[in-house]
Formats: C-alpha cells, structure tokens, sequence
C-alpha cells in the first residue's frame, strides 16, 4: 500500500525490541488479501465474440456480506495511524516539524508512483497507437489504475498527522467523536440528494469522507500506539466487535447503506468505521496468538520480502496481473468459466503466478521506495509553501482516477504532476557555500 507497510526490521530475523512486529503482519497479512481479492475480481471469458471482462464474485450471493470481513482498507488506515504517529513522535524527538515529516512522506509514495505513471502513460499511448480496440483498452486502463485511490487519500491523512495528533494529546475521544459526527453528517447530505428532482450528482459530497472517515480510522490508530486498546480483555474485545457487526446489520440491511463494503470504499462511508473497529478489536483479541507467529522465523522472513517493498507491490500488483492475464491469452489457451467449479482451482496457480512476478519486477522498483529521504549535503529544505502545493499537486492525479477512472489522458498529465511534487519537496542544494542540513533523515515511514 504505502511505504507504511514496510517493516523496519535490519535483517529477516531480528527487529528492534521496542517495535509492535504484530503490526508488521498485519499489514503483510492485508498486502496478501488485496492481491488475492484483486485477483478474484478478474473474470476472464473468450468466446466467438471476442474476451471479457468481468468480476465473478459480484455474483456470489455471499459475496457482500463477507466484505464486512474481508474489506481490509479500513485496517490498513488504523494501522497506518499507529505507524503515522509512532513515527511523527520520533521525527519530533529529533528536532523536525511537520514540514519536514510532510516532505518525506511525499518523497516516500509519490516516487515509486511516478515510474507507474510512467509505465502506464508509454503503455497505453502505445496501445493506442497500436490499434487496441478502445473498448477493451478502457477496461484494461481502468482495471490498472484501480489502486490509486489509496495515495490520495492516505496522502490527505498524512497531511492530517501533525495536528491530528496534537488533538489527540489535548482531546482523544472527543476528536473521534468530531470526526464521527462530520462522517455522519456527510454521508445524510450525500444520501439524503441521492434521488434530488435536479439531477445533482451528490457523490461529490462524499469526499468530505476521505477527511473524516479516513481520518477516524487514522486516529483509532493513534489510539491503538497509546495502548488504549490494551486495557480490556479478550472477552470484552470480542464482545466489542460483535456489537460493531450488530451495528451494521440495521445500518445496511434496514437502512441506506449497502451491505457490500467495497462499494462503500469510494467516496469512503461511515460504516467502514465499524469494520476497521471490528477488525482491531478482534487484532486485539488475537494479539498474543499473533506474538507468538510473528518470532517464527520463515514468518519473519516473508514479513521482509513482502514488507520492504509493500508500496511498489501494491502499485503494480494490478498491472502485473493484467499483463499475466494478457499473456495467457497470447497462445489462446481455454479460460475456464468465471465463477465455475474449474475457475476457482485454477485460481490459486495463478495467485503463485501473480507474486512471483511482482516479486520479480519489484526487485529493480523497490529502489524507489528504499531511497533515501534525507537531504542532499548542502541542501535546504524547501519552504513549507512548497511542501504544500507539492502535496497537493500528489493527491490530484490518484483522486482523479478515483473519480473518473484511469485513462491515457489523466496518465499522461498525472505524470507531469507527480514529478512536479517530486521536484517541489526534494530540496535545492544553494550555489553558496555548503551548510549543514538542518534535519537529515532517512528512516523508513513505518520507523
């Protein structure tokens, strides 16, 4: 997903004392549950007509309801909140501010995601150029660029970290409450013109969410790093989380919301809030079975592999996929039926399929991702103003495609805009004499 994800382990079997490793599974854990369901969203048929494209699993009549389960976003924010204030704490013990924790953010998920850019503006020009047909060519496009929403919004709660934790140090529940009740009253405003007489698209309204809804579970992460969740037993935990399922059975069955949790990912909606709580308090509840898998050694060295370039396998995890399945309909092959008895076994030779080749791709990417964020010798920092409009500039292009859906266009312009940021937030080493840099660092996101 982002650089958050990595663990900052110095060696595959071994981690700081003082690091939450379970936390480092977890994210692992969900890296692995993105790329299953990303997979399993991919029907391919080929008949007389030409090849399709669809997602079998919207036809699984329990498909929706095991959303409330396996729709993991909301447990990556409120772990991404752990990690987000862990490391704001520690860049603050060594003298930096938020423009310098901002700044390497950026650096950290908008590089990696420039060479995607990239990649993806050279292929679809040249596909274009090619004569693909464009129906075919949106769906590939739009199936590439599916992921990007998560830059833009954890981008926007980045951004949110150093007051938001100010808050949280002055006020904790009732900054969750605030962001709860702005959740709720955006999504009334946004359901409540759904069918207005005026034909106003009220989606927009839900984007407020990426804010609150977001930011919520951003903040029940904050409250997860401060050991909140460390006060109750493990009964009382369970409990906790099955009454947050209760919560949803009204919300979603008897009320406006949908049951499936995807379809309320983007813009985000309040009942996200309750799946990411239910997930931790049941993370909370497992936690010392947890522990203990976390000091297996294998497990420790997958948590590495996986960990270390998390952000460059959720970026192009869905690419690599495409590109697999393209490449199995080169020698045309039978596909079996979607959904059928013989697509499902097939399903896991291709999962095996699907990791070994983002693993192998990800070797010369992760480069990328690992670089170091500390300024060049001699170096200033960039003004704050310039941190600012570079983050910005990194949030439009993924919410566009969010909004719109990826096309070669928003690739082409997304591009120019991402190494814009890039190049606003890097810093500028000064013609006079060197000086020494005012903060150097060089820690992952996660440290």
């Amino acid at each position: 997903m982002s650089s958050t994800l990595r663990p900052n382990l110095s060696s595959a079997n071994s981690a700081p004392a003082s690091r939450d490793l379970v936390v480092d599974f977890i994210r692992v854990a969900c890296m692995f549950a993105v790329v299953a369901v990303h997979l399993l969203m991919m029907g391919i048929s080929v008949d007389e007509s030409g090849i399709g494209v669809g997602n079998p699993l919207t036809s699984l009549n329990w498909f929706a309801q095991g959303t409330w389960f396996g729709q993991v976003m909301p447990l990556f924010f409120v772990v991404g909140g752990f990690a987000s204030l862990t490391s704001w704490r520690s860049l603050q013990r060594r003298g930096g501010d938020a423009g310098d924790y901002l700044r390497n953010r950026v650096l950290r998920l908008v590089r990696p995601t420039v060479a995607l850019y990239a990649f993806l503006a050279i292929a679809l020009w040249s596909a274009t150029a090619a004569g693909v047909p464009g129906d075919l060519l949106t769906v590939i496009a739009a199936g590439a660029g599916v992921q990007l929403w998560f830059l833009a919004a954890y981008l926007i709660c980045q951004a949110m970290v150093p007051t938001m934790s100010k808050l949280h140090q002055l006020a904790p529940y009732r900054t969750i409450a605030a962001l709860a009740a702005g959740a709720v009253v955006v999504d009334v405003l946004r359901l409540g013109l759904e069918r207005n007489p005026w034909g106003f698209d009220s989606n927009p309204i839900g984007l407020l969410n990426m804010v609150f809804v977001w930011g919520l579970l951003q903040q029940l992460g904050f409250l997860y790093a401060d050991g909140f969740f460390d006060r109750f037993t493990r009964w009382k935990l369970t409990v906790a989380a099955a009454a947050c399922y209760a919560i949803l059975v009204p919300l979603t069955h008897a009320g406006p919301y949908p049951v499936d949790m995807l379809t309320s990912q983007n813009p985000p909606m309040f009942p996200l809030v309750l799946v990411g709580l239910a997930h931790v308090l049941l993370v909370k509840a497992a936690y010392p079975v947890l522990r203990r898998c976390v000091h297996v050694g294998w497990v420790q060295k997958v948590m590495f592999v996986v960990g270390s370039r998390a952000m460059t396998i959720y970026l192009w995890h869905l690419p690599l996929i495409i590109a697999m399945f393209g490449i199995a309909l080169l020698p045309r092959l039978p596909f079996p039926e979607p959904a059928s008895a013989e697509w499902w076994l097939s399903r896991p030779a291709f999962y095996v399929a699907a990791w070994a080749l983002v693993l192998l791709v990800s070797m010369p990417l992760v480069r990328l991702e690992l670089a170091s964020t500390a300024l060049a010798p001699g170096a200033e920092r960039p003004a704050m103003w310039r941190i600012a409009v570079g983050t910005v500039l990194a949030i439009i292009p993924p919410l566009v495609v969010m909004r719109s859906a990826l096309d070669v266009a928003n690739a082409t312009w997304g591009l120019v805009l991402l190494v814009i940021a890039v190049a606003l937030v890097t810093g500028k080493v000064p013609d006079r004499a060197w000086k020494t840099p005012r903060l150097v660092s060089s820690g992952s996101v996660a440290s």
